[in-house]
């Protein structure tokens, strides 16, 4: 059987159909991306039999249903190489940005001995780390991808799963969850204080 080799023969974009003008290594980049948003929407449903509160299951619900509608353009990108039938959108949260800070004595954490010990504290622990695992996987393939419809739609998503990590933190961070320690007041100042404006010169 005769084995097919890659063309080595360098194209210009331009002479290439849409849906041909991925790179090897954009693909590979594209379908990890693809593959963990299946993986979140998947995890999620599991989280949604556990939840107890109802704030925490739409906070999931609205994340689930707008990442659903990123992954179909995304696929849709992959497979044209065009810009999509749908433009993505902006994903605004419900939580207000009030923030606890200050530390309270709570219970040393362990590991789950069974699926009884689930709680609504872990399982919005879940959702932050794959909302931040994704932001930061986007951040990077944005970075590697030559076709300019689908590094356009993958750069943009990235401050739409910052946006849904802050949700869930301040979901956590309001039930005392995500506590927020600080320094003491002449440290903050000290910190805060450590530069001073630079004048713009440019480059000679």
């Amino acid at each position: 059987m005769e084995q097919q080799l890659p063309n080595n023969n360098p194209q210009s974009s331009s002479n290439i159909p849409a849906s041909m003008s991925h790179g090897g290594h954009e693909l590979f980049d594209a379908h990890e991306v693809i593959a963990s948003v299946i993986s979140l929407l998947d995890q999620y449903q599991l989280y949604d039999q556990h939840m107890q509160d109802e704030e925490l299951k739409q906070i999931a619900s609205r994340q689930s249903s707008f990442l659903t509608e990123l992954y179909n353009i995304m696929v849709e990108c992959l497979q044209t190489g065009a810009k999509p039938s749908q433009s993505t959108h902006v994903y605004k949260m419900e939580q207000n940005n009030d923030v606890t800070y200050g530390m309270k004595p709570t219970k040393p954490k362990k590991p789950n001995q069974s699926i009884n010990d689930l709680s609504d504290q872990g399982l919005s622990a879940y959702m932050l780390g794959q909302t931040k695992g994704l932001a930061s996987l986007m951040a990077m393939t944005a970075l590697e991808m030559t076709n300019p419809v689908l590094r356009r739609v993958i750069a943009d998503s990235v401050p739409n799963l910052i946006e849904m990590s802050y949700e869930v933190f301040l979901y956590q961070n309001k039930h005392g969850y995500y506590q927020v320690p600080q320094l003491a007041p002449q440290d903050i100042a000290q910190m805060t204080n450590s530069y001073a404006p630079a004048t713009n010169q440019g480059l000679h």
